[in-house]
């Protein structure tokens, strides 16, 4: 099993009455809601907690990307990326990840992620996700219809890039080079792992199939409600003919640990209502634009995160707060509904076994800052899920399946060390 330390930096003051008063915390969130100053502590603060993960033994550290939004505050994961290669020694440096369609030229990426591979030894994993609707048709204008060509047509540029054996021209529909070089190379040959956030969507099953890629399903929504996805993926692979290596999928999960169940519950009731009230307040048009969701997967009638986030905000609208119709997400139904994995170290490992088993993931990245947690509630959690459910985890699928998707470092005698001694 591989732990990861997941972070969406979250804008942490957003004011009470925030989904009765604003209509998305996307897209057209109110500008002047955001103060820098918080903004700049809060960076700091982020930071400094993914790199406490890394030195306290989560196997790897996860960024990614969005816009325009109060939900997670980096546009730029490669940044954050950059920065976490040189204050960290032996984590994984997982970008989750790029959304490829929006670079003009997509070629960025490839430098970018060479340099981040180059900084840390060998430790980058790529993520590449189509996005969200918010960020790449309302934030970044791109047409739905073409998003996903777009997209497919960066990833062949991108990979290709980085294993050409000389210089190369690339004449594609919505990119044209005349000369593809990029320096730096990869330290990882023939490049880093990849791994492909989802929210649903059937192709990108059948991609990762294809690609022999990683299928990483980033629900906010918990590993019951996670469960009909990744059969339908597992089916899928059956399907295809290909082996149920559970180190090929990956899955988030919202978790939060104190010494007891009780004192679990008081402690992270207030940041798990600020993520799932206010962070998840989506104006339901920005979810699901026409054009943007593949024929296959409307036949399917796979629901993506998204639409389902999306969905409860307009229930929210409708129905008094706190009912099971969907006026806001009370916690109880949080804890009820395996949206977030609240209890005691026992507890709690003991659920993430279930998570795990149940739907065959090998690489759980856990969500141990949500909301409007603090840094030293942060700090807390993470150190005693580091010190207390970890070891009762890590074992799990390593005696029957090889991960094939995980960094090769260089050795430790060719890194030079965080800092920059050796």
């Amino acid at each position: 099993m591989r732990s990861l330390w997941f972070h969406l930096m979250p804008y942490p003051d957003l004011p009470d009455g925030f989904a009765d008063h604003h209509r998305s915390v996307w897209v057209d969130i109110d500008p002047g809601l955001y103060d820098p100053e918080v903004g700049h502590r809060a960076y700091h603060d982020y930071l400094d907690e993914l790199e406490y993960a890394a030195s306290v033994g989560f196997d790897g550290i996860c960024v990614n990307e969005h816009h325009a939004n109060g939900y997670g505050l980096m546009p730029s994961p490669n940044l954050m990326a950059a920065t976490l290669a040189r204050s960290t020694d032996d984590a994984a440096i997982v970008v989750m990840g790029d959304s490829l369609a929006l670079y003009n030229p997509p070629l960025r990426v490839a430098e970018e992620l060479a340099m981040v591979d180059g900084l840390s030894g060998g430790r980058l994993v790529a993520g590449f996700p189509v996005g969200t609707p918010m960020d790449t048709c309302f934030a970044y204008g791109m047409n739905p219809l073409t998003l996903r060509e777009r997209y497919h047509e960066a990833h062949d540029l991108v990979v290709r890039a980085w294993t050409a054996e000389e210089p190369f021209a690339f004449n594609g529909t919505y990119t044209k080079l005349r000369y593809v070089n990029p320096w730096p190379r990869p330290v990882q040959q023939p490049h880093p792992p990849i791994w492909i956030p989802g929210g649903g969507s059937v192709e990108t099953w059948e991609w990762c199939a294809e690609m022999d890629y990683v299928y990483s399903y980033l629900s906010y929504f918990g590993y019951k409600a996670g469960q009909a996805t990744m059969r339908g993926f597992w089916q899928r692979m059956a399907d295809l003919g290909r082996e149920p290596n559970p180190f090929q999928a990956g899955f988030i999960q919202f978790v939060g640990v104190a010494d007891t169940d009780a004192e679990a519950r008081r402690l992270y009731r207030e940041p798990a209502e600020y993520f799932f009230n206010r962070c998840l307040h989506l104006y339901p048009p920005f979810a699901d634009p026409p054009g943007y969701q593949t024929e296959a997967t409307v036949r399917a009638g796979v629901e993506g995160m998204v639409a389902r986030a999306a969905a409860r905000s307009a229930g929210r609208k409708k129905a008094p707060m706190g009912s099971s119709t969907g006026g806001g997400f009370t916690f109880d139904e949080m804890v009820e509904l395996g949206y977030v994995v609240i209890g005691s170290p026992t507890s709690v490992a003991e659920q993430l076994v279930d998570v795990a088993t149940t739907l065959n993931v090998g690489n759980l990245m856990l969500l141990l800052q949500f909301g409007n947690m603090d840094r030293d509630l942060t700090m807390f959690n993470t150190d005693l899920v580091a010190r207390e459910v970890l070891p009762e985890i890590r074992g799990l699928f390593e005696d029957e399946w090889e991960h094939r998707w995980w960094p090769i470092p260089m050795g430790a005698g060719r890194r030079r060390s965080v800092g920059g001694a050796r």
